[in-house]
């Protein structure tokens, strides 16, 4: 079943900016292209309401961001937060995260890759459905520039290790590095609206990056 929001959304604002569609895509991600000028690009995978979107094109105007939800009505949703807000450094991307990655993303595009609590899957038979696998993970370092970072958060200790486990046999992507808890005084402290469920509850998050290597020769060693 698909999710709906709880958040009514202004009919009258125009997402026409902010909204497109995995299906509806014409040419590959290219910031010149989809924003107008050039600058680091970030894409988050699995948006849900868009909190992790708003506030990063509001704090980080240098920067671009790409967010992307199955979702129809989460994928609307973002998409009116970034357009109720005025920025224009956003874009909501519905549909399918890895037909995006697979299809319309070209090689070393991104600077970063973003996936915050990504569903679990509990059951066994199910983990198939994961984001996190093989073929995803060697199109975020496909993607990814020379020093890129992909940013993995969850609250399942069980699909953390397993994430790392699969990183470290089928990328070349180095890490974990472990991400302290942050300070959040406001909510929108959070990266996203389940890390504030998570937090307020005193469940445990699992936070670290893993970076692309530069490719760069090591620097000699001055005696």
């Amino acid at each position: 079943m698909t999710r709906r929001p709880n958040t009514r959304i202004d009919s009258s604002v125009d997402l026409s900016a902010h909204y497109r569609t995995v299906e509806a895509l014409t040419q590959p991600l290219s910031v010149v292209d989809w924003f107008g000028s050039p600058g680091p690009l970030e894409v988050e995978v699995g948006s849900g309401k868009g909190l992790f979107l708003e506030t990063q094109t509001q704090q980080h105007p240098d920067r671009f961001f790409v967010g992307n939800e199955l979702a129809f009505g989460y994928a609307r949703l973002a998409a009116f937060r970034m357009a109720k807000a005025r920025v224009t450094n956003g874009i909501m991307v519905q549909g399918d995260g890895l037909k995006l990655f697979r299809e319309w993303i070209p090689d070393e595009t991104l600077d970063a890759v973003h996936v915050y609590f990504p569903d679990p899957w509990w059951k066994e038979r199910h983990r198939k459905r994961r984001v996190m696998q093989p073929g995803f993970i060697a199109d975020i370092q496909r993607t990814l520039k020379p020093g890129g970072r992909l940013h993995f958060w969850t609250d399942v200790e069980e699909y953390y290790e397993t994430t790392c486990e699969l990183l470290a046999e089928h990328s070349q992507l180095s890490g974990p590095v472990f991400v302290p808890e942050p300070p959040a005084e406001h909510d929108r402290d959070y990266r996203t609206h389940f890390e504030r469920r998570m937090r307020r509850n005193d469940h445990p998050v699992f936070r670290s990056y893993f970076d692309k290597p530069t490719g760069r020769p090591a620097e000699p060693v001055k005696h």
